[in-house]
């Protein structure tokens, strides 16, 4: 198995749009950056971090260039279908709930 984050797999990466994905991105730098900076420091406890977190950012690298390349698609309709289902659910549960408020009055 691949060091790495468990979220970060490339398969769930394919989910992904590309402005999460430079959301990711830019979440992972900020990480190594500041284990590079407990590194110097002296402070830094998990030294594998550091390498995982490394192979992250060449994973998100690779999947935003496959993109760009044609090599890979974004799988559009399991983002939008799993976007689309929590907002039915909270409008059903608030049309619920303003029902219950009327028949109590």
């Amino acid at each position: 198995m691949s060091v790495g984050t468990k979220t970060l797999r490339p398969a769930d990466l394919d989910t992904f749009e590309d402005e999460l994905l430079v959301a990711e991105l830019k979440k992972a730098k900020e990480e190594l950056f500041n284990l590079r900076f407990q590194s110097a420091t002296g402070q830094l406890e998990s030294h594998g971090r550091v390498r995982a977190v490394k192979r992250d950012i060449a994973r998100i690298y690779t999947i935003i260039r496959e993109r760009e390349l044609g090599f890979r698609k974004v799988e559009v309709a399991v983002v939008k279908a799993a976007k689309a289902a929590p907002k039915a659910k909270t409008k059903a549960v608030a049309e619920t709930k303003d029902d219950t408020a009327e028949e109590t009055k």
